[in-house]
């Protein structure tokens, strides 16, 4: 397949608001030795993209240096020592950046098939978010079935999956929201309760739940003065998993508590991880995950598209209201 020589990107004119994302042209890549080259039809969005945005999480060496962790499209050209993937093929990816683009790269460990039935636009939704799921819920949080989930943020595109994976598994699921339509939502996606934090204190919400057992894992994402509170609605032997702080980077803790309910506190990024990891992560999820995206029983809930070349109104709609994940699709994409 014959690639063009340049492609449309989503540049970053400095940092700041969403008007700093601007269109402009690059040369398209080439794969090098165990890299696959994507002809991108959708990329998903993600706060990661927005904090690059604003200058506060730049891309790892070697990384394009315009945002975008998750694409799907169709195989364009492989590298050397590729095997598994073949020109045209339907796959998704996880990268370390450039996924706003016409193409992408990724090493061939972080492509993934995309199940049957499902679109590009959905299968653009997955790669970030369902691996941030998998490895903090599952693989670091230790999450069972039969055990309490407490997820921060529950209608994001983090918090859709978290619920639902959870619930697919027989875990049972409480969530914070921001509104009643958001309450609703987390419930149809499998929450057994769902708390308003704008008119509601979780940790009092949560003290008869479940007969009052605490929760045994926590996935927050606030971080900030939630943390005391996520220490005080924790059972005994609970987990806390933070994966983001957008409630702030510092917290005030009562060390004691910590130590009597034997807390455990632990938190990860993805985007910095190697690609062996990344490799092994998306293995175990096509293995353990995908057999339930193919039937249906989980999915990503798509909020909004727009075009690749309106992604400062993407990341408008991602710094206001919105339900789940918000996607972009290329000109590809769009045929």
């Amino acid at each position: 397949m014959t690639q063009p020589e340049e492609m449309t990107i989503m540049a970053l004119d400095g940092h700041g608001g969403p008007e700093v994302l601007v269109e402009r042209t690059a040369a398209v890549p080439r794969p090098g030795a165990g890299e696959v080259l994507i002809a991108v039809h959708a990329a998903g969005v993600n706060r990661p993209d927005v904090l690059q945005r604003m200058g506060a999480y730049p891309p790892p060496p070697g990384a394009p240096d315009w945002p975008g962790l998750e694409v799907a499209g169709t195989v364009a050209a492989v590298g050397p020592g590729v095997s598994r993937w073949r020109e045209g093929d339907r796959v998704m990816a996880l990268l370390a950046g450039g996924g706003y683009a016409e193409y992408a790269f990724a090493d061939q460990g972080s492509v993934l098939s995309v199940p049957a039935g499902l679109g590009m636009v959905e299968a653009a939704a997955i790669p970030e978010t369902f691996l941030t799921v998998w490895q903090n819920v599952f693989q670091r949080g230790g999450l069972r079935a039969g055990e309490t989930l407490l997820v921060h943020g529950g209608t994001s595109g983090i918090g859709t999956v978290a619920i639902q994976l959870a619930h697919a598994f027989g875990a049972h699921v409480a969530t914070t929201v921001g509104s009643a339509d958001k309450a609703e939502a987390a419930r149809r996606l499998g929450a057994e309760l769902a708390v308003n934090y704008r008119t509601e204190d979780f940790v009092a919400a949560l003290g008869g739940w479940r007969d009052g057992r605490g929760v045994d894992l926590t996935l927050d994402m606030i971080g900030g003065d939630y943390l005391a509170r996520n220490v005080e609605v924790a059972a005994e032997d609970g987990r806390i998993v933070q994966i983001a702080h957008l409630g702030g980077r510092r917290a005030e803790l009562d060390l004691f508590a910590v130590m009597r309910k034997r807390v455990v506190l632990t938190g990860s990024t993805l985007r910095a991880r190697d690609a062996a990891f990344k490799a092994a992560l998306a293995a175990e999820l096509e293995e353990r995950v995908w057999p339930l995206v193919a039937e249906g029983r989980v999915k990503p809930l798509i909020d909004a598209t727009f075009a690749l070349t309106d992604a400062a109104r993407a990341h408008a709609a991602m710094d206001a209201d919105h339900i789940g994940k918000i996607v972009l699709v290329t000109r590809a994409g769009a045929r």
